[in-house]
Order: structure tokens, then C-alpha cells, then sequence
């Protein structure tokens, strides 16, 4: 079982700086075809300073940093034994290339199922830019199978 010590716990910060390169990457891999978020003209002319990261983007600064991984070695849970459960995201302004994000995540609850068989981990975060200005909110549920 999952020590509840841990909810509360606050992740290290992950930081991204979003390039032009891997915004189109992403957008590619996610099958966006919409030419604001692969072409800089067509982003400027739709209103944005450069290309929009595409929604689930945010989600990637936490990721690429290792500060999940971290968390699942603290939490002595086998990366084979989890299952991305839940993702939900709040946005409140869009964050274009160029832009640097800022995640600040905390577990916000541990709890069992099915006698044990199944535990989840409910994280909160929050993603800033370099202005400090909030960009998105974001809530995922890591299921652990035992």
C-alpha cells in the first residue's frame, strides 16, 4: 500500500521553454492539422505571437523533467504497474513558442480500491509562464494495478 504521508507532497518545479520545432512535433503526433500550430503566418494571423502550444502540450514540462518518475520512486510504485488513469486541464491563457513554462504539481490524494487491488494517485498542478501569469490547471489520476 501507498503510504498516505505522501499526499501533500509537493513535486520540484519542472520548467520548459516551448520551441517552435517540438510544438509542430507534437501537433503532428497528436493529429492536429490546423496550420496555426505548424506555421508561424498562420498563427500571427490568427491572433497569436507565435505558435500556439496545442492543448495537451502543458502536460509535457512535467513529464520531460523526470520529476513523475521521482515521485514514483518515492512512492515505491514499478512504472509497470501504473495506468494513466485521468487527465483533465483548465486553461486560462495560451502559451505560444518562446513562452517558458513553469509546473508546480502536489498530490492531492491516495486511495484504494477493490480491497487494495488497485490504488490511485490524484495530482494537482499548476502551470505558469514566465510572466507568472497562470496558463493551465491541470488533475491526473495514476492507477497502480497490485
Amino acid at each position: 500500500m501507498i503510504d498516505k504521508k505522501w499526499i501533500g507532497h509537493e513535486l520540484p518545479a519542472s520548467t520548459i521553454t516551448l520551441d517552435r520545432g517540438r510544438l509542430r512535433f507534437f501537433a503532428k503526433a497528436i493529429g492536429e492539422t490546423a496550420a496555426l500550430y505548424t506555421d508561424v503566418e498562420a498563427a500571427r494571423a490568427a491572433g497569436y505571437a507565435d505558435l500556439p502550444a496545442p492543448p495537451t502540450f502543458v502536460f509535457a514540462a512535467e513529464l520531460d523533467s523526470g520529476a513523475v518518475d521521482q515521485l514514483l520512486a518515492r512512492l515505491e510504485v514499478p512504472i509497470a504497474k501504473i495506468l494513466h488513469g485521468e487527465q483533465s486541464f483548465s486553461y486560462h491563457r495560451v502559451a505560444c513558442a518562446g513562452d517558458t513554462l513553469t509546473v508546480q504539481s502536489t498530490v492531492d490524494d491516495i486511495y484504494a480500491k477493490k480491497n487494495g487491488a488497485l490504488e490511485f494517485v490524484v495530482k494537482s498542478s499548476r502551470a505558469t509562464n514566465q510572466h507568472h501569469e497562470l496558463v493551465a490547471e491541470m488533475r491526473s489520476v495514476i492507477v497502480v494495478r497490485h
